[in-house]
């Protein structure tokens, strides 16, 4: 992946924008989209592109990688400025939901490297499992949700239920059995 620190204001710019155009492109084409989709939804060239990025390898783990880090840092700014824990939960809870749609596909490109990929499951619990925690610790505290409730647990059961939506069924809404997955954990 490309690294960012170091980089001028407007060649971060660039990459922040092809990572959320990719990371949009991804879910509506899956990882095997065409690069020129990401290109104009960017709003840049195919070079710079490839500048950044010189494997569609190199992409997709440079959104996984950008996605895990903006999932990992709203957890404290949703603490601090959502109405009650709870709620910071379910806003958390759809970013991670988001990221996970974004993900479709992820498994098919991760056979040209499982090793790469294994690194990246990796960093997604090392990073997004201790905010998880934080989150269930304040809502806990608050009396919001139940206390045997393990970040674990509620974020392999999302993954599970979000697996789900990968599946072409027009009736199934990982959203809507996630809110109950969360209104069984309430307090």
């Amino acid at each position: 992946m490309a690294e960012s620190t170091g980089k001028r204001a407007d060649a971060r710019r660039n990459e922040k924008a092809l990572l959320d155009a990719a990371a949009a492109v991804f879910v509506s084409d899956g990882v095997d989209a065409p690069v020129r989709k990401i290109a104009a939804e960017a709003g840049v060239g195919m070079g710079t592109i490839y500048r950044h990025f010189p494997t569609r390898a190199d992409l997709v783990v440079a959104v996984y990688r950008h996605q895990v880090d903006a999932c990992a840092e709203a957890g404290p700014a949703l603490l601090a400025s959502a109405e009650s824990p709870f709620a910071a939960l379910r806003s958390w809870v759809d970013l991670f939901v988001d990221f996970l749609v974004t993900k479709r596909g992820l498994a098919a490109a991760s056979r040209n490297d499982p090793d790469g990929f294994a690194a990246l499951h990796g960093l997604f619990l090392e990073r997004l499992l201790p905010v998880l925690d934080d989150i269930l610790a304040a809502a806990r505290e608050a009396g919001e949700v139940k206390s045997d409730v393990p970040a674990y647990q509620l974020l392999r059961a999302i993954g599970d239920i979000c697996a789900g939506a990968e599946r072409v069924d027009p009736g199934y809404d990982a959203r809507i059995t996630i809110g109950l997955l969360l209104d069984g954990c309430r307090g």
